[in-house]
């Protein structure tokens, strides 16, 4: 088991790692660490699309990757706005914008390479042709 897990791509790993940690905050926040409403609030449900993502990074899939870069990007925004805020929500947002970040720039390094070799395949191909 863990040979398969150091066979995986260090980024690819941080980035499982940052979604599922992000997963974690996002429901533990608005659950009970500092919910909009006492006993919990709707905002619970922000962390369910990371959870359409986790599978596929830990296997790798590019397209998954992709599409979560993109999804990402809405977590660093929350965590941008609600820094704002003080107390609690000061430290969960601030939290969440730095594994939110860590994420992205993870993935972004991941994937460089991936469409490097793309893109270079479509020039052989343009060129073939």
């Amino acid at each position: 088991m863990y040979q398969k897990i150091l066979e995986k791509n260090p980024y690819q790993l941080l980035v499982t790692a940052a979604f599922i940690d992000l997963f974690i905050l996002c429901i533990a926040w608005e659950w009970f660490i500092s919910p909009l409403r006492p006993g919990g609030s709707w905002l619970i449900l922000k962390g369910v699309p990371l959870l359409f993502a986790i599978p596929g990074i830990w296997k790798g899939k590019v397209y998954t990757m992709q599409w979560a870069s993109m999804l990402i990007l809405l977590y660093i925004t929350e965590g941008l706005v609600r820094i704002l805020e003080t107390g609690a929500n000061f430290w969960m947002a601030l939290l969440e914008t730095i594994l939110a970040t860590i994420g992205f720039i993870c993935l972004l390094i991941y994937l460089k390479p991936i469409k490097k070799e793309a893109k270079a395949l479509a020039k052989q191909k343009l060129q073939a042709d």
